[in-house]
């Protein structure tokens, strides 16, 4: 499902792969852990530690994560202190939770829209970009992490993702990739989470089958 084709020791990354979810409004349940997650700063993961640790991890292949290229988490926690969290749907709505609890960047692709089974982290390459909204606006691709075919095509990464795997009302099959480091957390920590993003994804999403997990490189001895 999804595989590393780059050495980057202090990356992990938790994964979830769900399928025969719905995608709808999000119940009044998840809404309110939404919420109530949004208005307490002491609820959520980024601090600065965390700040740190992801933006490192974004670096050292030419990217530069700040300004408007910094991590999504980081956009979160900003539409948070302004007391108005959007909500947008169900699948949505928990990757939004999810990050602000962890303070880590995370993406969810349509499967399907996507056009493969399989994935690769692999850093972009000059040249490459895509299209993140609907007014067609573009984030250059060059030296960050992404989630990409194969065969080299991008979908997702953690400051935008692809507007080309975007979930819609077809969407059935996903695959949700968080972004953290090293320096500010633990494989047994990725997996747990990752396990709460499936734990969620079937009670809020109604998905069918949901496997879940964490993927890093060894880290390098000294």
């Amino acid at each position: 499902m999804l595989s590393l084709n780059l050495d980057l020791s202090n990356l992990l990354v938790g994964w979830v792969c769900a399928t025969g979810v719905a995608v709808a409004e999000s119940s009044p349940e998840l809404t309110a852990e939404l919420d109530r997650v949004a208005a307490d700063p002491t609820a959520q993961g980024l601090n600065d530690e965390v700040r740190v640790g992801v933006r490192d991890l974004l670096r050292g292949h030419g990217y530069k994560p700040s300004g408007r290229g910094k991590p999504a988490s980081e956009f979160l926690v900003a539409a948070a202190a302004k007391g108005d969290f959007p909500h947008i749907n169900n699948l949505v709505d928990i990757n939004n939770l999810l990050s602000l609890e962890t303070g880590w960047p995370i993406s969810i692709i349509d499967i399907d829209r996507a056009g493969t089974d399989t994935f690769e982290l692999r850093h972009g390459q000059s040249g490459e970009r895509y299209a993140f909204n609907n007014a067609g606006h573009e984030i250059d691709l060059a030296g960050l992490l992404c989630v990409a075919r194969p065969d080299g095509e991008p979908f997702g990464n953690p400051v935008k993702d692809s507007m080309a795997t975007k979930l819609n009302s077809d969407t059935s099959r996903v695959l949700g990739v968080m972004y953290t480091s090293r320096q500010v957390t633990n494989p047994d920590a990725v997996e747990a989470s990752a396990r709460r993003f499936a734990e969620l994804i079937e009670q809020y999403a109604g998905a069918s089958e949901v496997e879940s997990g964490a993927l890093y490189a060894s880290p390098v001895e000294s």
